[in-house]
């Protein structure tokens, strides 16, 4: 039983990565390497090589992506290198380092046709490019190594970064209203907690070693959500007064395309890792709550 676990973070500037950031004091087991893009380019294979097996960690986070869902229709060519190719290089060093790879992936891998919460096993079919270079990423890591861990999330949000909680926010206090939309289902995730059973989830797998499957996982928390309840719920958890108007996504035009529905079904993440899962509303509350301290 192997007591100190080393873990590699790339992308240490973004949402996930300043979370586990964050919490990283909180567990002497492991020991951090946090990178961020100056540090370390994960779309240069020549850098990932060299950085993987010069410091052959047990484990790689890959906390960076090109995440910019409407830019990506225009920037390919960047979606293409941060979401499909990068992964790649990064299981091909990781398999040649003997590391294990946990990959974050993204719900926008399905169109958003059906009615129910997807499972792992149903086909992807992504609308837009971001959805298509992140499938094409998890396809790379699938087709280079064995153990890995890929867990689709949606609708990430945290205290850092750009996203939709502090845009809803900052948007209330310079408008006193909102206008959000109200046809586009799927789960907020709170990035912090994310970061959190990641670290549980490396402690049983590596330390304790549980026989949790390598392979694909479903992470959200439990519930699903338009963006107007998120919105609404936000407003109110914050103490706002801030009227919000639900409306259809034809009163934002946008270059991508985003599915209507694509909640995922956590039952297999939850089944296999026993790790205690949280509605979206009391997640939301921690991460209020964090933000007041």
């Amino acid at each position: 039983m192997k007591s100190k676990i080393s873990i590699l973070v790339t992308g240490a500037n973004g949402q996930l990565g300043r979370e586990l950031q964050t919490i990283a004091s909180l567990h002497p087991e492991f020991t951090f390497l946090f990178l961020t893009r100056n540090d370390f380019d994960i779309t240069v294979e020549s850098w990932v090589n060299k950085r993987i097996l010069d410091t052959r960690p047990d484990v790689v986070i890959n906390a960076a992506a090109y995440t910019n869902v409407e830019k990506a229709e225009e920037e390919q060519a960047e979606a293409e290198a941060g979401n499909t190719l990068a992964p790649g290089y990064l299981a091909h060093a990781c398999k040649e380092a003997g590391s294990m790879l946990i990959h974050v992936s993204t719900d926008y891998v399905f169109n958003g046709n059906q009615r129910q919460p997807y499972v792992e096993s149903d086909e992807p079919s992504p609308l837009n490019v971001y959805g298509k270079t992140k499938l094409k990423g998890e396809r790379r890591v699938d087709a280079e190594m064995n153990r890995y861990f890929i867990l689709r999330t949606s609708w990430l949000y945290s205290l850092h970064g750009h996203n939709f909680y502090k845009t809803m926010l900052r948007l209330a206090k310079e408008h006193g209203k909102l206008r959000v939309v109200n046809d586009q289902i799927a789960t907020p995730t709170y990035a912090r907690i994310l970061a959190q059973d990641i670290l549980t989830l490396i402690r049983k797998k590596l330390i304790e070693e549980q026989p949790i499957p390598y392979g694909l996982y479903h992470y959200t928390h439990e519930g699903e959500a338009s963006w107007f309840d998120f919105a609404e719920a936000i407003m109110t958890l914050n103490q706002l007064s801030v009227p919000v108007e639900p409306v259809a996504s034809s009163a934002f035009p946008t270059k991508a395309i985003r599915p209507h529905y694509s909640k995922l079904n956590i039952a297999h993440w939850a089944t296999s890792t026993g790790i205690a899962t949280l509605t979206w509303q009391e997640a939301l509350r921690h991460c209020v709550s964090d933000g007041a301290k």
